[in-house]
């Protein structure tokens, strides 16, 4: 089952998107994330009862590994129900033990207080607008209990201007950490080149950061 809202502008693009290209015909694509499987077993210390939300999840793998590493408090959240569906068929019966959430992460309600780790590749820098980026932080601060753990990984400040038509915001470590406030403490921050499936590549920054 998956839980959700009523549609916008945004989320209509999306479905567009989805419905049109195949999951590794997509430039985010990759195979395995590696850089956030590392990032996230570093910040719970491997503990496979933490509730991990996974934003911008849609049709990544990443669900796929958790579970294979045992990882049983899982939930994913996008902005696309395709893309959701994408990946309960792929993963059949195992799609039972994931929780499931469509809707517009800067406007969605979410539960107070209910994940450990927060997880997010590729979906912060397309938050143009100072009031999305702020309900967003806004959004974590609710529902991440204290001291959880925030991984979110955005285009590099050499990376693309653009993505599947709309323009996004690039950073660094430092500002992508200002954009958080003081009531996130940086614990670490990675570059990643990632390769796309079209031959081409692309710059990264994760910042890995404690909500105190």
């Amino acid at each position: 089952m998956i839980w959700g809202e009523g549609m916008n502008d945004n989320q209509k693009h999306w479905e567009r998107v989805y419905q049109t290209k195949a999951p590794d015909a997509v430039s985010w694509y990759r195979p395995h994330l590696e850089t956030s499987l590392a990032l996230i077993k570093s910040a719970i210390n491997d503990d496979q009862q933490s509730a991990i939300i996974d934003v911008g999840g849609g049709e990544s793998t990443l669900v796929d590994d958790l579970l294979v590493q045992g990882y049983m408090d899982l939930t994913v959240f996008d902005i696309s129900s395709t893309a959701l569906q994408v990946t309960q068929k792929r993963l059949g019966e195992w799609s039972n033990r994931v929780n499931w959430w469509v809707g517009d992460i800067t406007q969605a309600n979410l539960p107070p207080r209910r994940f450990d780790l927060w997880h997010d590749r590729a979906v912060f820098h397309f938050l143009k607008q100072p009031e999305q980026r702020t309900a967003y932080v806004q959004q974590i601060a609710k529902v991440l209990r204290p001291g959880g753990h925030v991984i979110v990984a955005t285009f590099a400040q050499e990376g693309p201007e653009k993505c599947s038509g709309l323009e996004v915001v690039r950073y660094d470590a430092a500002t992508l950490h200002r954009q958080f406030g003081e009531g996130f403490q940086l614990m670490q921050s990675r570059r990643e080149t990632h390769h796309t499936p079209f031959g081409t590549t692309q710059q990264f920054v994760y910042c890995y950061c404690r909500f105190l």
